[in-house]
């Protein structure tokens, strides 16, 4: 099964917070999210997959952002959950539509992504 919000159903203004104000506009994270064509990587990231066999998958948008994340901050499997956990802008960046306490996956189901994703695309 495949679970997938199109890029455009996330806005900023709609990405709720347990805090008084909006996310920034100008914060890193959220221009480069704006920049990434999210509906077509998912397009290539779903044709590796069956949406009719299997348990339901994480959204593309969590997956490519997750990998993203690891290689910009060069950080290991379980500190991207960590981050992603802690950080209100990296939640915003992987398609979460609104702050959440919890991991959002374990950090063990990065080497899964990395396999399905080939290790021409995650090699440095």
């Amino acid at each position: 099964m495949i679970r997938y919000t199109p890029a455009k159903q996330l806005t900023l203004e709609g990405f709720s917070t347990p805090f008084s104000q909006q996310l920034s506009t100008t914060n890193r994270w959220v221009i480069l999210a704006a920049k990434i064509p999210w509906d077509k990587l998912a397009d290539v990231y779903y044709k590796k997959m069956r949406a009719d066999f299997g348990a339901p998958t994480l959204s593309a948008r969590m997956v490519i952002g997750a990998v993203i994340i690891k290689h910009i901050l060069n950080i290991d499997d379980r500190e991207v959950v960590a981050q992603i956990t802690e950080n209100i802008y990296l939640q915003y960046f992987v398609g979460l539509s609104s702050f959440q306490k919890e991991a959002p996956f374990d950090a063990s189901l990065m080497v899964s992504i990395r396999k399905r994703l080939g290790i021409d695309l995650m090699s440095d």
